[in-house]
């Protein structure tokens, strides 16, 4: 009993250094961008705000300009992409545990798609409006989601066995029509191609945050109820007659964790677009260094996915600047050859 609660304990502190080391690197993209700020005087203006800390600091001698950069435009987006790594990397860790494949991600029961399909539509209508700081595109975006989401529930419904497998390959099915149907839409409206193509691509530059505020409650609740069946998710994976002997209601645990995990995996792409890889090689590298306990799995790769996609913003902005690259393409070219390097290693294990 002791050796488990020193056990805790001790991965408590390490998960504590991960964070103090994920606030110093959000702190250093804060520096990148086509305006050279200083990181003392980031650290000035940051903790300006800090209550009761800031009233401590003097920040007058700092240009306002570089207060405006780094408080309502640096800061946010570096937030905002930290916040949908950490959703999308937990996501994907839930849907491989559920689904039992280590090839799944937020892609498999077409939310990606499902969110593009209901960008593509509000974009080629021309439909624009703001609420809650969500615009018309990224609220087209969580209703193609979910919407899309909810029809494959209900489509591997019908199915006999009800497996996770049927539900799998239905999301895989779905994802592809729709892929084809926004190509056929981007054919026939050419003159809107460049817009839907870049939402596509994925991007944080759009943060605010008023819309830092919209998915951060969402996304917390999402990633509280990730934690909690973590024990539950290890007893699972251990096999569901085991599970069912141990008292756990695998149905109901699947059933939840898979509709918490779209929900928060839609939250993020209504945001930031299409990113592809986070969901997948986040876990898998996690995993390769912590081991396979959900319990100390979930925490590391909520911090890890989160640093992954602020750093992959950061070169984003700053490889080509003052042209940004899109999103997408970053964490593209780093997870196809890690996505190999597991095929690679798998291969030769």
């Amino acid at each position: 009993m002791n050796d488990l609660i020193n056990d805790r304990k001790k991965f408590n502190l390490v998960i504590l250094g991960y964070s103090v080391i994920a606030v110093a690197i959000i702190l250093f993209l804060v520096t990148l961008g086509t305006a050279s700020i200083p990181l003392d005087d980031i650290l000035r203006i940051v903790g300006k705000k800090i209550p009761f800390f800031g009233r401590y600091i003097d920040d007058s001698n700092i240009r306002e300009a570089y207060k405006l950069i780094v408080l309502n435009l640096r800061f946010p987006r570096v937030i905002m992409a930290f916040i949908v790594g950490a959703g999308l990397a937990s996501s994907g860790l839930i849907f491989q545990g559920v689904f039992r494949n280590p090839m799944a991600d937020p892609y498999v029961l077409g939310v990606s798609s499902g969110a593009a399909f209901g960008a593509t539509i509000v974009i080629i209508l021309g439909i624009n409006f703001t609420i809650l700081s969500f615009s018309s595109v990224s609220i087209g975006a969580f209703i193609g989601a979910a919407l899309t989401t909810l029809f494959v529930f209900t489509i591997a419904s019908f199915h006999k066995s009800k497996s996770t497998t049927i539900l799998l390959l239905t999301g895989i099915a779905i994802s592809f029509f729709l892929s084809s149907f926004i190509s056929l839409l981007m054919t026939l409206n050419r003159d809107l191609i460049e817009n839907i193509f870049f939402w596509t691509m994925g991007s944080v530059s759009t943060a605010t945050w008023d819309k830092v505020g919209s998915i951060i409650i969402g996304t917390i609740i999402g990633l509280a109820i990730f934690i909690y069946y973590s024990r539950e998710l290890n007893i699972i994976l251990t096999g569901e007659s085991n599970a069912i002997a141990l008292g756990v209601d695998v149905k109901r645990v699947r059933k939840t964790l898979l509709y918490t995990a779209s929900f928060v995996s839609a939250l993020a792409v209504s945001v930031s677009g299409i990113i592809g890889f986070v969901g997948l090689i986040v876990p898998h590298a996690v995993r390769l260094v912590i081991g396979a306990d959900n319990r100390k799995l979930l925490p590391m790769t909520i911090v890890s996915g989160g640093i992954f996609l602020a750093i992959s913003d950061g070169i984003a902005r700053s490889i080509a600047s003052p042209m940004e690259i899109p999103l997408g393409v970053i964490t593209a070219f780093i997870g196809t050859p890690y996505f190999i390097f597991l095929l690679v290693r798998k291969r030769f294990r």
